[in-house]
């Protein structure tokens, strides 16, 4: 991993050329350094790169993602097929039915008169 290099002498020495006194230089010096540390260390945070996806990743899982809308759609289809046959047995059933009753009641009338 990269490690940024911060020369603190040389900041010092130019803030002493600057007209700062020594310890203020000293102490923009420590806290500029406590600053880049926290600043690289957040960004170590941020960008791990065991966090970022590959292409590969996204391709595996829009694959995935692709096989499991066709397994949602076989069995939506499958529901559909069996929800028609069900629909069917229930009409056929329904029509047996009427005409049974009319074959009835046809057949009293007729036996009556």
């Amino acid at each position: 991993m990269a490690t940024i290099t911060f020369d603190t002498h040389e900041f010092v020495k130019r803030l002493r050329e600057s007209g700062f006194s020594e310890p203020q230089a000293e102490a923009i010096t420590d806290l500029q350094r406590q600053a880049i540390s926290v600043a690289v260390d957040q960004a170590k945070q941020d960008w791990r790169p065991d966090g970022l996806a590959t292409n590969k990743d996204m391709d595996a899982r829009i694959k995935e993602t692709e096989l499991k809308i066709e397994l949602v759609r076989s069995d939506l289809k499958r529901d559909i097929a069996e929800t028609k046959a069900e629909l069917i047995r229930w009409v056929v059933g329904v029509g047996l039915l009427q005409i049974t009753i009319i074959t009835a009641l046809i057949l009293k009338i007729a036996s009556h008169a």
